[in-house]
């Protein structure tokens, strides 16, 4: 791995920012180091014209522990692609994958989720502190990578400040769908002017129950008509009765009640330092992750092409089945795949106040990590994926210059990205990046104006075939009003322009992560988009409202492309360019409906649509695209008591793309309540959860495999969460 430039860029920062750093003693509860801390965007302590939301540490308890998706999955504008519960990213305003960059304290996780729905992001939900969330293009700040969005989790192993005390947390939970139980510790603590922080976490659970069969109607209706129509072909003289008894007998064998291969195993933990002064800090955290978790759905990938042996061996899987051969019980059609992933990662990070000049806060970050993932198959090695990456960051915030206040930042990248095995779609590739960017803001009256511009050179070099290079800017140009007393209303536009990655570029193989054979284009430009967006928002401390309305319009927007054609059982794909609108709108509110003493109760609703089309003849529908949904929330919240209710209803997709089936609406019904106790010196919260207690047939239609896969069924969670 090339490790030299990063190297000697972290040494050099460390050496500097220390020096610097410890240049007075430390000032007991200073409220400098804060300003030190840079968020998901480096205006955001003065408010965005960019739409966003932060989830903090009380939000997060209430939200699904499975994985990143699933754990902001609910936010308006906000949904899952989920493979299970082992795998799901978050996909915002319809767009997903290599459009969405989810990061780990401001640099990018460094794992391959981006390159298939079956990969798991390697950040897991139980050690995260808080989510910060920037809905629409955040090019400007992170590269092609976030033409959609970014979600940040901050976890808080890298200290900024020493604790007065040693303090920490516990948390155990258990539910009863799967047998899952969840464990964690972290500790914070320090002396002087160093701090330190450990944590370690572990996540056990079988494979979960479903309220019906794994299959959609949909997929098991096309499944049987695709047998008829091929037993017809070659018993065209046959008994139609006997026909009709073959069909029941197969879908006997049907995973019902169950989803097979749904299971997981994940365990890691953290270690990190800081030292500490009065103007800034420096730090180091090491983290590493195993995780263990099954593929379901994948095994219809691989047996699909087979429908037409099925009938032909019958009497031979009989024959030996009665004979107690093991031989087919090893089969990838009778045992999903499981991945077993291991990450290592080295995290740097360094914040000084005041470096020189007229500029105020310089941040430096790097992240180092060594990933590697087998899919194992039927007791066998199949398919290695590695990924040796890492990403580096400066931002030095100025001073007035002008009339302006802003940031500017310097963003690196390297990555060895290979496939190996007989799934290995796509060649090994690697890709280097250099970024520069700028943003600011200044006031015109009671106006705020924000604005920014970025360039990025970005350089795939794939062991096969021909290197390709991308130059991209990114612009943006946003207005912050406000209106009547406790309204404000914002709107910004942008251009922003993204790179195709590797798997875009080059794959041609099949991929049965995504049951299709995925056939690259080395000719595909960059993707270019137009975004507008608005945003009203108003309240008070008993209520507030919030709604934002966007319309992009892309040029050359890359996708892939069903033909219709086979290859080798598996559907073709070809990866594609043409233009697309994506118009959308989200809005929430809450309200206080009922306060007495230190005891209130609070209703809450959301809304969010989006209606993505391509500038194609026929049909202009993409594949993926969430469905219209609409939530609503009561809770009650007091000192020692806090109780919600949750239901969200997702309306039915039938604006499908070619060769897709559409969805069933659903419901997902949710309810917690919580009882908190004060010990001495602790804080003790104890809980009993329900998710989807309708025990609805939910099929997000954002997963590629929804009609194979379908979320768990109802789910009773109780846990207890112990601070000190």
């Amino acid at each position: 791995m090339k490790l030299i430039q990063p190297v000697i860029w972290a040494a050099a920062s460390w050496l500097a920012i220390a020096t610097l750093a410890e240049e007075t003693p430390i000032e007991e509860n200073s409220d400098i180091i804060e300003e030190v801390i840079v968020k998901a965007h480096p205006l955001s302590q003065d408010g965005l014209a960019q739409s966003s939301d932060v989830l903090d540490a009380n939000e997060l308890e209430i939200e699904t522990m499975d994985n990143v998706g699933a754990l902001v999955g609910n936010e308006p504008g906000i949904h899952n692609s989920s493979y299970g519960v082992g795998a799901g990213r978050p996909v915002i305003h319809g767009l997903s994958r290599a459009r969405v960059r989810v990061m780990a304290d401001q640099i990018d996780t460094l794992d391959v989720s981006v390159s298939s729905e079956d990969h798991a992001v390697t950040v897991d939900p139980i050690v995260i502190e808080r989510v910060e969330i920037l809905k629409g293009s955040s090019t400007l700040l992170y590269g092609s990578g976030a033409i959609g969005g970014v979600v940040d989790v901050h976890t808080g192993r890298i200290p900024t400040e020493v604790p007065q005390r040693m303090e920490g947390s516990f948390d155990l939970r258990g539910s009863d769908n799967g047998n899952g139980v969840n464990g964690s510790f972290r500790l914070n603590g320090g002396k002087d002017n160093v701090a330190w922080h450990v944590d370690a976490f572990s996540r056990e659970a079988d494979d979960y129950d479903i309220p019906g069969f794994a299959e959609s109607a949909q997929q098991r209706a096309l499944e049987e008509e695709e047998a008829h129509h091929d037993d017809h072909d070659e018993h065209e003289h046959e008994d139609e009765g006997a026909d009709h008894h073959e069909d029941e007998e197969e879908h006997e064998e049907e995973a019902y009640g169950h989803l097979p291969g749904s299971g997981l195993e994940v365990r890691g933990g953290s270690v990190g330092f800081s030292v500490v002064g009065d103007r800034g800090f420096v730090g180091l955290s090491v983290s590493n992750l195993g995780s263990e978790y099954g593929i379901p759905g994948h095994s219809h990938a691989h047996g699909h092409h087979d429908h037409e042996d099925e009938h032909d061996h019958d009497e031979e899987e009989h024959y030996e089945d009665d004979h107690g051969d093991e031989e087919h019980h090893d089969d990838k059609m009778e045992s999903p795949p499981v991945v077993d992933l291991s990450q290592t990662r080295v995290d740097l990070e360094a914040g000084l106040v005041d470096p020189f000049g007229t500029f105020e806060n310089l941040t430096l970050r790097l992240g180092v990590n060594d990933y590697e993932h087998a899919e194992n198959e039927a007791g066998e090695v199949g398919t290695i994926f590695t990924n040796d990456a890492w990403e580096a960051r400066a931002e030095l915030a100025h001073g007035l210059v002008g009339s302006w206040r802003g940031t500017f930042g310097l963003q690196f990248g390297d990555r060895e990205f290979s496939v190996a095995g007989e799934e290995a779609f796509t060649p090994p590739v690697d890709t280097s990046s250099i970024g520069f960017f700028w943003a600011g803001e200044r006031p015109i009256g009671e106006i705020g104006l924000e604005a920014g511009f970025r360039y990025d050179r970005v350089k795939h070099n794939p062991a096969a075939g021909q290197s390709r290079g991308f130059n991209g800017v990114s612009a943006s140009l946003g207005l912050i009003a406000p209106f009547a007393e406790g309204w404000s209303g914002t709107i910004i536009a942008d251009f922003s322009s993204r790179a195709p990655v590797g798997e875009e570029l080059f794959s041609d193989s099949p991929h049965p992560g995504t049951g299709v054979f995925e056939i690259g284009d080395p000719e595909l430009g960059h993707e270019k988009a137009r975004n507008l967006a608005a945003t009203l928002s108003g309240g008070t401390e008993d209520w507030s409202l919030r709604g934002t309305f966007y319309y992009t319009l892309f040029a050359d927007f890359i996708y892939q492309a069903a033909t219709g054609e086979e290859i080798d059982g598996f559907a073709v794909h070809r990866y594609s360019q043409a233009d697309a609108t994506f118009p959308g709108f989200e809005m929430e509110g809450r309200a206080t409906v009922a306060e007495w003493g230190s005891r209130r109760l609070e209703l809450g609703a959301f809304f969010d649509t989006v209606s993505p089309k391509l500038d194609v003849s026929g049909n202009d529908n993409l594949p993926l695209i969430p469905p219209d949904r609409i939530g609503l929330t009561v809770e009650f919240i007091s000192d020692r008591l806090r109780a919600n209710v949750d239901y969200v209803r997702a309306s039915d997709q039938y604006d499908v793309a070619d060769f897709e089936l559409p969805s069933d609406s659903y419901a997902d019904l949710r309810a917690r309540i919580a009882w908190r106790f004060r010990p001495a010196n602790r804080t003790v919260d104890v809980f009993v959860a329900g998710r989807n207690l309708t025990d609805d047939e939910q099929r997000l239609h954002t997963s590629v495999v929804k009609d194979l896969a379908p979320q768990p069924g109802r789910t009773i969670e109780a846990g207890m969460r112990v601070r000190f």
